[in-house]
């Protein structure tokens, strides 16, 4: 696993050991392509091969908003972070995957990149930008037999979510909208370990929604 947290992310990993798997912990930047490809090689080097990416890593501005407000440097953040960080984690292991003979894909989008939410134009642009990348991928690489899909959570019962609901009243509807109540981070664990296996092997280029219904209704 990597991240740019070391004692959160040796702790993670420490746990999965304990729990009779196996990690370990790789420091990585996904913004910076230098840090991006050494942790790609670091993972080679440790299991000798890569047969899943999954890219996870994001996260929104309580200085994001409407388009005509936005400060710049919060779309360029935002891009960097969301869209830049999935583009540069691919472009360094897909190689990697066609070497092993073939692997799957797993980007993080949200709800936002596959419908109108207010006040996050960055993030919503960002996250459908993933959407998008995710499915030309999908073809592009499909005669490697790498394939490509792309997870669309909603709001997934968090300490940091559950606090930015609270301070952001006016997504109160929405949070009503969830039909069967806001996901847990296991959900999204389940859906992600799902594309990661064999179980999916004829899956690519779709979006799998974790949304609790709030797509459809």
């Amino acid at each position: 696993m990597a991240g740019r947290g070391t004692e959160a992310g040796e702790a993670i990993a420490e746990s999965i050991r304990d729990a009779g798997g196996e990690a370990f912990f790789v420091q990585v930047d996904v913004t910076d392509p230098e840090s991006v490809e050494k942790g790609i090689a670091a993972t080679v080097e440790k299991f000798g091969g890569l047969h899943v990416i999954y890219n996870n890593a994001g996260g929104s501005s309580a200085k994001d908003g409407l388009v005509t407000e936005t400060p710049l440097d919060v779309f360029w953040d935002t891009m960097k972070l969301e869209l830049f960080g999935t583009w540069l984690c691919c472009r360094y292991g897909i190689p990697e995957l066609i070497k092993s003979g073939g692997g799957s894909i797993i980007n993080s989008a949200s709800i936002m990149g596959a419908m109108g939410v207010p006040k996050r134009d960055a993030y919503s642009a960002a996250k459908g930008g993933i959407i998008a990348l995710t499915r030309s991928m999908a073809v592009e690489y499909a005669q490697h037999k790498v394939r490509a899909n792309v997870l669309v959570p909603g709001a997934v019962a968090t300490d940091r979510v559950l606090k930015f609901f609270a301070s952001e009243p006016h997504l109160e509807d929405q949070k009503k909208a969830y039909l069967l109540g806001m996901s847990e981070p296991i959900d999204v664990a389940n859906a992600a370990l799902y594309l990661a296996s064999d179980e999916s092997c004829r899956m690519t280029g779709h979006m799998l929604p974790v949304d609790s219904g709030i797509l459809i209704s």
